[in-house]
């Protein structure tokens, strides 16, 4: 039963039933209402901000796992990458060494993909710095890789052709005695007609016209190249796997272009063609394109001592004769 209220009527001096209209009721009510709405929300407030659900709790759990197993993943693409890169270093100063191939530049092992940013749909994100780091990281090593295994394979065609590259090696002496006839050898000489000092790219052997002249590796005789007019009666020969050699101021020739030759065959014979001024054989070998010292290759007929003194011989900066 709900208690009855009394007002007392200062005027009257009595006390008065106090009787409460809907209207009264209704504010009551609202009162109560926002009083707990206002008490409901401080403590929804306070926790969001200072407690976790279960649901968010678990959540939490989860982003730390995430983040463990990130830390995992980069660890493992880590080690990955180090032994990526001890298989590149064996195979630029091991293998392809043993293989005179050269090594692949650094440009081609770790070049980078162009195009449109293909990370851009992991940006954004909360955490897309590890997700975009971790996916490049990815990709390189997938890149390296790629290039390590054609390169391997590379490797591995030159191993199955060692013994016919080794054929076509031009490893020999071009002169019987030759290397006891070198006058003038690689680099800057004074030259015997100009009288200036020139860059001589070969080798002077010294020796009577008509001496024969030998290959110096397997290989196929081709066309000389145009502007070798004052190398006199040329012979030149390409022994695949990038080397060519020529031999230059002869009195004749004995092959034929288009020939198949064997090393140690003879191929011409000595003369002054050109510009020479006493008969010799100048000659030079070229790598890719390139020409390099053929005293390098003399290691197939030399002794190490022999080898040496033809080094010491060959560096001195003297007359050459063409």
């Amino acid at each position: 039963m709900a208690k009855v209220k009394y007002h007392f009527n200062s005027k009257s001096l009595t006390f008065e039933k106090v009787s409460l209209k809907w209207r009264d009721y209704f504010m009551k009510l609202m009162s109560y209402l926002a009083t707990g709405a206002v008490f409901s929300a401080v403590v929804i407030l306070i926790a969001y901000n200072f407690f976790n659900s279960p649901k968010e709790k678990a959540q939490q759990r989860e982003i730390e796992q995430y983040k463990l197993q990130y830390k995992i993943l980069n660890d493992r693409l880590d080690k990955i990458n180090g032994v990526l890169t001890e298989l590149q270093e064996k195979d630029d100063n091991i293998y392809r060494v043993i293989f005179e191939a050269e090594p692949i530049s650094s440009s081609i092992r770790k070049a980078a993909q162009g195009g449109s940013n293909k990370y851009a749909k992991l940006e954004g994100l909360k955490n897309s710095e590890i997700l975009v780091e971790t996916t490049k990281k990815l990709d390189l090593i997938a890149r390296q890789m790629y290039v390590q295994s054609k390169s391997f394979d590379e490797v591995f065609y030159m191993a199955r052709n060692k013994e016919q590259m080794m054929a076509c090696l031009p490893a020999i002496v071009p002169i019987r005695g030759g290397t006891a006839r070198i006058v003038s050898g690689y680099g800057f000489r004074i030259h015997p007609i100009y009288k200036t000092l020139r860059m001589h790219y070969g080798i002077d052997f010294t020796a009577p016209k008509g001496t024969p002249v030998f290959a110096t590796a397997d290989g196929t005789v081709v066309t000389p190249e145009a502007g070798m007019s004052g190398y006199g009666i040329v012979v030149e020969l390409n022994h695949g796997f990038g080397y060519q050699t020529t031999y230059s101021h002869l009195s004749r020739v004995a092959v034929r272009p288009g020939q198949k030759v064997k090393r140690g065959e003879v191929i011409g014979y000595v003369g002054s063609t050109g510009l020479a001024v006493a008969p010799h054989l100048h000659y030079e070998v070229m790598k890719n394109g390139k020409k390099i010292n053929p005293v390098n290759f003399f290691f197939n007929d030399l002794s190490p001592e022999e080898y040496k003194k033809v080094l010491e011989i060959a560096s001195r900066v003297t007359q050459s004769l063409s």
